[in-house]
């Protein structure tokens, strides 16, 4: 029993003084140890930045896509790259509003959905104030549902509003108030472009999704689907939402079957219009993501490289500068073991040393991103796995490129060690 005690604390007795050497060498050598490790601290301080930023940006479209919902679906027109209408005008491939009758009975997945009619960019007024560039957008009831977006003050657009294409409107809370219209302005009539509508709700205002574009100015004005007709005539989409996420796949199926039919595409026929949900645009940036990392990985594992020979010639400097040392640990019952031992553990301190440097510039680039103006990044943060890995990384270069140092110390011959001038 004792034996099988004495052997892991003999172990861990040479673990702990091959430790205390290195760290006394790397201090006694503290400027040619902090040269030897620049390149291992540029390249973890580069994946470290790097993967804080992809994480940063990762967890601002995770927390604007709660604000949709993954099982939303968007379909829009698209023209197809190959078959009859690749040269198709815009205008011949664009969705009718009877194009939708009658979805819900042959898409038994999909919950509900909203043609959304777009009117353009139009020039809002009340009184003497009035606001360019205003978004309109014609909807029905089953947006609020499908958007997340409910009218925090007011009524929603009833039944009535829409089939009597009635001039009423929504507004967001950032439009009242560039207007100076009431807190509660319900009631009130504003003017888009030259016609004139009573407000009858606020929507609430969703976060924008306009990476890069930081605070553009973006006012929004919802009107009943049937009334956008009276104004132009539109371009139409439409936005669904599956039963649940579960059956997302199966209501993009059904939709795509729908449409197909609806628009008389034949078989061997590309499809004029694109269904796509925000979990396939996920699945889309996850990838890229992948692949950023991966070409980030092949940079850093270059600087890592360098890094590497650098520890692997510095080794062998001090191997060199120490042969003495060797042969006199050898002189008096060192073992080969004890020898290997002591020289990797101390190429290993020193690649964690870089390592830790590394994570730290790493962490300093990681507050810059996030205070970088304009830049969506402000949630930039680099995950506990990243660093294990750094450390683990580091821990490997080490062990690669100490190995050979250490096993030429530990083959030297005590004899002609301590004749070693």
């Amino acid at each position: 029993m004792m034996a099988l005690i004495s052997v892991p604390l003999a172990f861990l007795r040479l673990f702990y003084q091959s430790i205390y050497l290195a760290m006394g060498q790397i201090w006694a050598n503290k400027m040619r140890s902090t040269l030897t490790t620049i390149g291992i601290v540029i390249g973890v301080a580069s994946v470290t930045a790097v993967i804080a930023a992809l994480s940063g940006l990762k967890a601002k479209i995770l927390t604007q896509v709660e604000t949709f919902g993954t099982n939303t679906i968007f379909i829009n027109p698209a023209r197809p790259e190959t078959g009859p209408s690749r040269h198709a005008s815009w205008w011949s491939i664009r969705f009718l509003p009877e194009q939708f009758d009658d979805l819900l009975e042959h898409c038994p997945s999909v919950k509900c959905f909203s043609r959304i009619a777009s009117v353009g960019q139009r020039t809002a007024r009340f009184g003497e104030k009035s606001v360019d560039s205003v978004n309109i957008m014609g909807i029905e009831p089953a947006y609020h549902e499908i958007e997340n977006r409910p009218v925090v003050q007011g009524r929603v657009f009833s039944v009535i509003d829409d089939m009597q294409a009635r001039h009423v409107c929504l507004i967001d809370p950032k439009l009242r108030d560039k207007l100076e219209l009431d807190r509660d302005c319900i009631g009130q009539v504003i003017r888009l472009g030259y016609h004139a509508f009573v407000v009858v709700g606020v929507i609430e205002r969703r976060p924008e999704m306009n990476f890069g574009q930081g605070d553009r100015e973006n006012y929004e004005v919802f009107i009943p689907f049937k009334t956008v007709f009276k104004l132009t005539d539109p371009w139409i989409e439409a936005f669904a939402a599956s039963k649940s996420p579960e059956v997302l796949e199966e209501a993009q199926a059904e939709l795509k079957f729908f449409f197909r039919r609806i628009r008389n595409i034949r078989p061997t026929e590309p499809d004029n219009f694109r269904i796509e949900s925000l979990q396939s645009a996920l699945d889309t940036f996850n990838q890229i993501a992948v692949m950023v990392t991966l070409v980030a990985g092949g940079v850093v594992g270059i600087s890592l490289l360098v890094g590497g020979v650098g520890i692997m010639n510095i080794m062998l400097v001090s191997v060199s500068e120490r042969t003495r040392e060797i042969g006199l640990r050898k002189a008096v019952g060192a073992k080969k073991s004890a020898i290997l031992t002591q020289f990797l553990i101390e190429a290993v301190v020193l690649c964690f040393f870089g390592g830790l440097i590394g994570i730290g510039i790493g962490q300093l680039l990681t507050y810059a991103i996030a205070n970088i103006p304009k830049a969506e990044l402000d949630l930039a943060y680099i995950p506990w796995e990243a660093i294990a890995v750094s450390f683990g990384f580091s821990g490997s270069v080490g062990i690669f490129f100490g190995i050979f140092p250490a096993i030429k110390a530990a083959r030297l011959d005590p004899i002609e060690a301590l004749r070693h001038e």
